[in-house]
């Protein structure tokens, strides 16, 4: 099972800042506590730095990015905000077939509505589902 972990990052920062990232160990140790074969693909901890990458290299990471995203199994995105990056991943996973989780309060926004799957509205919610079992049939 291969599982991609999508959210914010830049979101609308004007400049090279990023949202806090502390939310993807905590999914990605909830995911590995759950299922320790999943193998957990996280852009961010491929490219801790990205934000300060030239427009090359940033390019090259982001076209990798989408081809993960396509590849997986599950996609779980986290938007507590709109993010472009995480809309067009979720685009490209579904295009290509993938399950979409999303973990958002953004339930009317389209790209969230349309494109996921299941739509959970907190990570601890998310915590919860994933503990119980009751998110069994997304992970296989």
């Amino acid at each position: 099972m291969r599982v991609f972990l999508c959210g914010i990052i830049q979101g609308s920062h004007t400049g090279r800042g990023i949202h806090a990232q502390t939310y993807r160990k905590r999914l990605g140790e909830a995911i590995r506590e759950r299922y320790p074969e999943a193998e957990v693909y996280c852009p961010v901890e491929l490219h801790p730095t990205s934000p300060t990458y030239d427009d090359a290299k940033a390019f090259r990471v982001f076209e990798e990015s989408l081809e993960a995203a396509r590849k997986s199994d599950l996609l779980i995105a986290y938007v507590p905000e709109a993010s472009m990056g995480s809309a067009i991943e979720m685009w490209e996973a579904r295009k290509a077939g993938v399950k979409v989780l999303s973990i958002t309060t953004l339930s009317h926004n389209w790209v969230v509505k349309y494109v996921s799957d299941l739509i959970v509205p907190t990570l601890e919610e998310f915590e919860r589902l994933l503990a119980s079992g009751d998110l069994d049939a997304y992970f296989r």
